[in-house]
């Protein structure tokens, strides 16, 4: 293989430097799949494949039959409790999070943003990187100080859930955040026609007798606002599909030249509207899981690079759980299943790793505009390893979220992350 060079390494006392010996190394930004050793110093990636001059490690990790990949970048992370679910996040190999403005409060105030950094940083897990609100107090109707909301640490701009009800409020704030290039986030669903729905309209809610949600109630959200986007040059991003027909919007207008991105929740690509059974509230999301056809095309969606992957984790107690489906709070735990599901996606698909692994790498990390999401020699070594062939049973004592609610409990999986790096320390090791 092609060895990638360094820049000389700083042998400064007390820098930590880490040999990860005979992984197989899959680095789908760099097309990297291949057995080699990876030297880290100075919280970075020295060098792939043979040792820069001078390097000496403080610590060698054996990473034989472990597959060494870039840390996991999740598009969407709600941080219940910020030490848990950061936890749960290192433990899941994610090394980057995006958390949206929903917070209690939300994140339209350059205080907030910072101090949510602060606290983080402090707990040297993994890095947080919020989302600011799109408009003030996430109502819709006065536009928030994106400046200020930037230069404090926002990626980009989001209503979270929020709907922007007035289309004139949603344009201003797509002029503005053109002006100075920032990307707005949206979660396509036309508030009308989704309210007081809570699955999808079709055969299973009938049967069972609940509130529907067409699923035009997605794609006149996208298309509202591929129009707009249109018109003023905004960066897109349309957060958590849910629908062929989605898809379908998204792909034409990517193919007419569009500066779009989406991404689909790890769920979506499991599990449909059947997976309700009888009122199963754990199967209870927002927006709710549609038909198997949908299913089908979200999958074909992500292997094609179309979309990328998140978790879309969001922690649920059990008194929120534990309600009739149509009162239980939608959402579930899966920073901790994110990779387990998106490596059973891959086998079900036969996929190569490196194309699964960019969907929850490389993929996010551009979206995100950020420096993680590779093993690119200089970039920050933010690194998973992981076993993809040893199983293990999900039970709640499993999950380090506050959260323990998920469709998928008592299911068995397969691959473990045994050793996660944040900025070249080992914050999770099993």
């Amino acid at each position: 293989m092609h060895d990638q060079l360094s820049n000389p390494v700083n042998n400064e006392p007390g820098t930590p430097r880490l040999h990860l010996r005979n992984g197989r190394v899959i680095d789908p930004k760099n097309g990297l799949d291949a057995v080699a050793d990876v030297y880290i110093a100075d919280g970075r990636i020295a060098a792939i494949g043979q040792p820069p001059a001078g390097f000496a490690a403080d610590r060698v990790l054996d990473a034989s039959g472990l597959i060494v990949c870039p840390g996991l970048v999740d598009l969407s992370t709600r941080l219940a409790g910020l030490e848990s679910e950061l936890a749960a996040a290192v433990a899941g190999g994610v090394t980057a999070v995006a958390c949206p403005p929903d917070t209690k409060p939300p994140l339209d105030e350059p205080g907030l943003v910072e101090r949510l950094i602060r606290r983080s940083e402090a707990l040297g897990l993994a890095r947080v990187f919020p989302i600011g609100a799109l408009t003030q107090q996430l109502a819709g109707v006065k536009l928030s100080e994106m400046i200020s909301l930037k230069q404090a640490g926002c990626l980009a701009f989001s209503q979270a859930k929020q709907p922007v009800l007035d289309t004139q409020v949603l344009l201003r704030a797509m002029q503005y955040a053109a002006t100075f290039d920032y990307a707005v986030r949206l979660r396509p669903q036309d508030h009308y026609l989704a309210r007081d729905g809570v699955a999808h309209d079709g055969e299973v809610a009938s049967r069972l007798g609940l509130a529907g949600i067409p699923v035009c109630a997605e794609t006149v959200a996208i298309a509202t606002a591929l129009h707009l986007a249109r018109d003023t040059g905004v960066r897109l991003h349309l957060a958590r599909l849910s629908s062929a027909a989605g898809v379908a919007l998204v792909r034409e207008a990517r193919h007419n030249g569009l500066k779009v991105s989406c991404d689909v929740a790890i769920h979506y690509l499991h599990l449909s509207d059947r997976d309700i059974g009888f009122f199963d509230s754990q199967a209870r999301f927002d927006p709710p899981l549609r038909s198997g056809s949908d299913r089908d095309a979200l999958r074909a969606a992500a292997a094609e690079g179309l979309a990328a992957v998140c978790s879309d984790h969001t922690p649920v107690d059990d008194d929120g759980k534990q309600l009739p489906f149509a009162e239980a709070l939608p959402g579930a735990s899966s920073l901790e299943l994110l990779l387990p599901l998106i490596l059973k996606w891959a086998r079900e698909m036969e996929l190569p790793l490196l194309t699964a692994l960019a969907r929850v790498t490389s993929d996010p990390a551009a979206i995100l505009g950020i420096e993680s999401g590779s093993l690119t020699v200089g970039s920050p070594a933010d690194v998973c390893l992981f076993d993809p062939l040893e199983t293990w049973v999900l039970t709640p004592e499993r999950l380090r979220s506050q959260g323990k609610n998920t469709p998928f409990m008592g299911d068995e999986m397969t691959g473990r992350v045994r050793t996660t790096l944040v900025g070249g320390r080992v914050v999770f090791e099993a």
